[in-house]
């Protein structure tokens, strides 16, 4: 979703790719349920306190910056999304996989307990939500789940894709829980000549906000 102008009051939604596989399937599974709103393209150190006009124009040059068209690629596109934070938060939370990056052999598996922070006023905790994870290429996993939040409809219908196939097409997929599950595809032609696959992981703490994106490695290791 995005502001077209920041003169008017106009929004140009478009659906995800996701969206787009949900809507095609006509059977009831696609649902708008909620909505994020992000703020990528805000360069808040423009924000001048200094300004000689006046307080009226501390922020003009945030307000004047040219905002983005919305595009499906999600990516490149709400990497920062907005969340409400307890009154007087003084460190924004972040997120700890264990991991900057992460490197498999074919058929190995990896469990990940992803951690907030500096969240409501902890060094590190376990968000109550759980954890939202995005595969970018869910053809490099023979299991990508995500196991242990049960308290909501939402999360436990996200946590039902809990097997994917490694072949057919490039597409990311979205699992949640309090533990992310991978295990590495053993399928060899998936790399034709090369010795590595990649991908990226992408995890959200489902309170917090908090995003971090790692780089995925798949050796070869069947031949």
């Amino acid at each position: 979703m995005g502001y077209l102008n920041n003169q008017v009051i106009t929004v140009d939604a478009i659906l995800t790719n996701k969206g787009r596989e949900l809507l095609a399937k006509n059977d009831g599974s696609f649902r708008i349920t909620q909505f994020a709103l992000a703020d990528d393209e805000i360069d808040y150190t423009l924000y001048n306190p200094t300004h000689p006009s006046g307080s009226s124009f501390y922020g003009e040059a945030i307000q004047n910056m040219p905002l983005l068209e919305a595009f499906p690629i999600e990516t490149q596109i709400m990497k920062y999304k907005l969340a409400t934070l307890p009154r007087g938060t003084a460190k924004l939370p972040v997120l700890n996989l264990g991991y900057s990056a992460i490197t498999l052999n074919q058929g190995a598996s990896l469990a990940i307990t992803p951690q907030t922070l500096n969240y409501l006023g902890n060094s590190q905790a376990f968000e109550t939500s759980g954890y939202s994870a995005t595969i970018s290429d869910v053809r490099l996993m023979s299991t990508f789940t995500g196991v242990g939040i049960n308290t909501t409809a939402a999360a436990t219908s996200n946590a039902a894709v809990t097997s994917t196939t490694t072949l057919g097409t490039n597409v990311s997929v979205t699992v949640i829980g309090s533990q992310i599950n991978l295990r590495a595809t053993t399928v060899n032609t998936l790399f034709g000549s090369n010795t590595q696959l990649s991908a990226t992981l992408t995890v959200v703490g489902l309170d917090s906000g908090a995003r971090l994106t790692i780089p995925i490695t798949i050796n070869r290791t069947n031949v």
